[in-house]
């Protein structure tokens, strides 16, 4: 763990540049893949959709093992080969003559699942204090990655076509080796969690936690959504809107810098004034009317880019907030673990957006999608509603002044407010989440700990 401030912002800046990396080859052939991919040998809607989404699919199956396999042969190792990985399947997308070898491509794209092991070595060059503010700088970098995609996209698949986005994304992919060989700082060995619960029994304590799962369930129905989404839209555009792709990224700059601006309230509102709940039923409830809208008669631009403004307000907002409410309701010891099978079910939301929307779109159309999308919302907010949002907790890190943790850990859990202990072994210290309303830093002082 760092104490140098220099050496966690270089850190932090240079991990979130590795994310916006990957974001933005995962992101920008969203907007253009279903139209432009079109003319590729054997391309339907159904098997674009699939090559759309197949990312998330092989993301999902090799987050949790490579998140492993990182602390056993290190985090770079991992991240390296995850980036090499990436840049193959990026080579292989761009020299795909086939709707198959494309599906390959973005397969191998998402086989380098380094998500994990970026936010354990964040984990590892930060201190306990700077923590949160680390999470929350990779979380925005992931959304500016998202937002820039859908105007760089277009405006690179007009000028070199869909291979011109896979070659730079290849690209990219290899200054991120760099970057991680040179600019990321090495870890030193980092603070271990009391308990010693192995990992089966901390995911069973994650799996069984009926609130922790509602926020798995609900950045399944958000990444589908997402993806579904870019299955319609091209062809909205393009086939009923008369827009075509070079023009795209008109719609998507506008659209965003408002849905950013405009979300930033509402997050004050969550965090600051204590509404997480309400805030989170108005976003889900704004992704259920928009879609709704865009499911009806056919109708002009400037209302599309008001039913999408709305659509993708509530996406940031529930972007922004789903990872600190679960950050919120795992506890300290099981974070790990909550974290592995929240991004899990986020990446398995995309493959199924992608394969189920293009299945519709090419048996159907693609106001079913938007109607299917509409009727997941609506069963999301029912099953939010009964969502229980933690009461926010305080953290007070206790020197132990000589004394065994195992002698003090007990009579710390005993105290009234505490709600969770953790050793640091590196600091000789203990760290309590406390509810300060109950709880009283003079007890302490009995216990010789102050």
């Amino acid at each position: 763990m760092y104490s140098d401030p220099k050496l966690e912002r270089r850190a932090v800046v240079s991990l979130a540049s590795l994310y916006i990396v990957r974001m933005l080859g995962l992101f920008m052939v969203l907007p253009v893949l279903v139209v432009l991919g079109a003319s590729y040998e054997g391309a339907t809607p159904a098997l674009l959709g699939l090559a759309l989404g197949v990312y998330g699919l092989s993301q999902a199956v090799l987050q949790l093992p490579l998140g492993l396999l990182s602390d056993f042969i290190g985090r770079k190792p991992v991240i390296v080969g995850g980036l090499l990985v990436f840049a193959l399947g990026s080579v292989t997308a761009a020299t795909a003559d086939s709707v198959h070898w494309l599906i390959v491509g973005r397969a191998l794209q998402g086989a380098g699942a380094i998500a994990a092991a970026i936010m354990a070595l964040l984990t590892d060059l930060t201190s306990e204090a700077n923590r949160t503010k680390a999470m929350a700088s990779i979380g925005a970098s992931i959304g500016v990655a998202f937002a820039l995609s859908l105007v760089i996209g277009p405006l690179i698949a007009s000028a070199w076509g869909l291979s011109g986005i896979f070659w730079l994304t290849a690209l990219l992919a290899l200054l991120g080796v760099v970057v991680a060989l040179v600019v990321v700082p090495s870890p030193r060995p980092h603070p271990v969690a009391s308990g010693g619960e192995s990992l089966p029994a901390r995911m069973r304590s994650v799996l069984s936690n009926g609130q922790l799962l509602r926020v798995d369930a609900g950045v399944f129905v958000l990444h589908m959504l997402m993806t579904a989404l870019f299955v319609a839209l091209p062809t909205v555009f393009v086939e009923r809107l008369q827009l075509p792709v070079e023009r795209h990224w008109l719609v998507y700059l506008p659209i965003m810098v408002i849905a950013f601006v405009a979300m930033v309230p509402m997050i004050i509102l969550a965090e600051k004034r204590r509404k997480m709940k309400s805030v989170f039923l108005i976003a889900v409830a704004s992704l259920a009317v928009s879609l709704l809208l865009l499911s009806s008669e056919p109708h002009s631009l400037l209302l599309t880019l008001a039913f999408l403004l709305v659509f993708f307000w509530a996406f940031n907002l529930l972007e922004a907030t789903l990872p600190s409410l679960m950050s919120k309701l795992a506890p300290i010891g099981t974070k790990g673990a909550a974290s592995g099978i929240y991004s899990t079910c986020q990446f398995l939301g995309a493959f199924t957006g992608g394969a189920v929307g293009g299945f519709l779109l090419q048996h159907l159309n693609s106001y079913w999608i938007f109607w299917l999308g509409a009727a997941m919302a609506l069963l999301w907010l029912c099953w939010g509603w009964s969502m229980v949002v933690p009461k926010p907790l305080n953290q007070v890190l206790v020197t132990l002044n000589g004394q065994a943790f195992e002698q003090v850990e007990t009579r710390l859990r005993a105290l009234d407010g505490v709600v969770e202990v953790t050793y640091l072994q590196e600091l000789s210290a203990a760290s309590l989440r406390v509810d300060s309303d109950h709880f009283q830093k003079t007890k302490l002082q009995e216990l010789g700990l102050l």
